[in-house]
């Protein structure tokens, strides 16, 4: 089941190679919808992933035992690398595992690649539909704005006391070239009912400004 569609004497044949593209392609596509029913996407990304298996497996080929040749295309995939954006833990891992998918298809491994692929999906599909490894809802991520001549050590104290359970300021930064203050606070609440009200104090003491509380999962979702 796992042996390879290329033959080891005669090398890659027209056959051999049409067959490893059509599983790539066929895989990719696969990862591409398990990707769609589990997040939010776009068409770009969702295209990517559904040829990148096939363009690595076209590398592996090519590559085919020459070391100078895999030392070159290990460069490649570096300066891609540094010239992406920076995207999310779950991005990320599906990127990886369609590229690991190619890796696969590459070398000939057919039936490997399609295991792993059921596997990999049924897991990811697992993960992201259960309750596995969430944090506490109750964490907020806030970011209160306010005037340069408000002196922000210590107005929000009462505040904090009467409706979190913890509250730590982790930045300060100035803001509208340098006439405001950002703060930027890790909360738990007390309540998740309190939040509005919470905001309605803050909002009395910095004159009305900004105000963003988030949850703090979406600011970590990345690696």
């Amino acid at each position: 089941m796992f042996d390879t569609v290329i033959d080891s004497v005669n090398g890659l044949d027209l056959i051999s190679a049409l067959i490893c593209t059509g599983v790539s392609i066929l895989l990719g596509f696969i990862i591409s919808l398990i990707y769609i029913s589990q997040s939010n996407y776009t068409k770009s990304y969702v295209a990517t992933l559904v040829l990148l298996p096939a363009l690595v497996q076209i590398v592996i080929m090519m590559v085919n035992g020459n070391i100078g040749t895999g030392v070159a295309v290990l460069g490649t995939f570096s300066l891609v690398r540094f010239r992406s954006v920076p995207g999310s833990s779950k991005e990320i891992s599906m990127i990886l595992f369609a590229m690991g998918i190619g890796l696969a298809t590459g070398m000939g491994y057919i039936g490997f690649a399609v295991l792993m692929t059921v596997i990999i999906c049924i897991a990811f599909y697992v993960l992201y539909r259960t309750k596995f490894g969430e944090q506490e809802t109750l964490e907020r991520h806030l970011k209160i704005t306010i005037p340069e001549n408000l002196d922000y050590s210590e107005i929000f104290d009462d505040v904090f006391e009467l409706y979190t359970r913890k509250n730590e300021l982790e930045k300060v930064k100035t803001v509208n070239l340098g006439s405001m203050y950002e703060l930027v606070y890790s909360i738990i609440l007390k309540d998740i009912k309190n939040e509005k009200m919470m905001i309605d104090e803050i909002r009395c003491r910095n004159g009305n400004l900004n105000i963003v509380c988030a949850r703090r999962t979406a600011i970590k979702d990345e690696l």
